[in-house]
């Protein structure tokens, strides 16, 4: 890969990925739950980054280039520990902490998760409740890098999730080629499912091969009873989207 990085990854400690002004701009993370319907439990919170301000995830994503991506992603995964464990989320029985990733911000995995494995040490947040999501949206220059990613957060018993699955570039070409733990179904599947015989056939078949592969699935975007309960048909109990909590803002909402 032909990634710059404004310093020797090796450099990034905790301490660097929590300098906002290191980065050139600051942000905060809001936390929105996955549920499982199962067992009327907690799953998961997603961390999503936002502005301080509360502004959307793009005005923050819009200052993200090459010259600061890497630090980014770093500075992302330490937010997001540090205010999951203020919160108390490693105190909700079997709750995972959910973190998006650039895959084309990482260079080498073992030498990459050494922020994220101190910022969890420092804040005394179990590394075991992690999950990390790549949006399938984001093109990956190099397929086998990510896979490589994957198969060393799998080794060190992490979550490891497609997330927008169905709407990206990698689609499944990777998923014949890695197979991660989660598979988070696009919501532009989801949207409005109950209407469409086209969409639920798509997602019966993605649920069979899934089921096959020994993934779990995760609707997201479920908005309305209808959408919930025809993913419920298909054994999709994983589910997250406003039907069930809107994302808070350095808060972690409750179902």
């Amino acid at each position: 890969m032909n990634t710059r990085f404004p310093q020797p990854f090796e450099a990034v400690g905790c301490d660097a990925c929590r300098n906002p002004a290191a980065l050139g701009f600051e942000f905060t993370m809001a936390f929105q739950p996955i549920v499982d319907l199962e067992s009327d439990r907690l799953f998961a919170y997603e961390a999503l980054v936002r502005g301080v301000d509360g502004a959307g995830a793009g005005s923050v994503l819009a200052q993200v280039d090459d010259g600061n991506r890497y630090r980014f992603d770093q500075a992302c995964r330490v937010k997001a520990i540090e205010l999951a464990a203020a919160l108390g989320l490693d105190r909700i029985n079997g709750c995972r902490l959910s973190i998006n990733f650039l895959p084309n911000a990482i260079y080498r995995p073992e030498t990459c998760i050494r922020a994220t494995l101190e910022a969890c040490s420092r804040f005394g947040f179990p590394s075991s409740r992690l999950m990390f999501e790549v949006t399938e949206g984001e093109q990956v220059s190099d397929t086998q890098h990510l896979i490589r990613i994957f198969s060393d957060y799998r080794k060190r018993g992490f979550i490891t999730a497609i997330d927008d699955f169905g709407a990206g570039y990698a689609g499944l070409n990777l998923l014949a080629t890695f197979q991660p733990h989660v598979l988070k179904l696009d919501m532009a599947l989801i949207r409005d499912i109950d209407r469409s015989p086209a969409k639920q056939a798509i997602v019966a078949g993605i649920a069979l091969a899934a089921e096959r592969l020994g993934i779990s699935l995760i609707g997201e975007g479920v908005e309305r009873a209808a959408e919930r309960d025809i993913l419920l048909g298909f054994g999709i109990r994983l589910q997250q989207g406003y039907l069930f909590a809107r994302p808070a803002l350095e808060a972690l909402p409750r179902p």
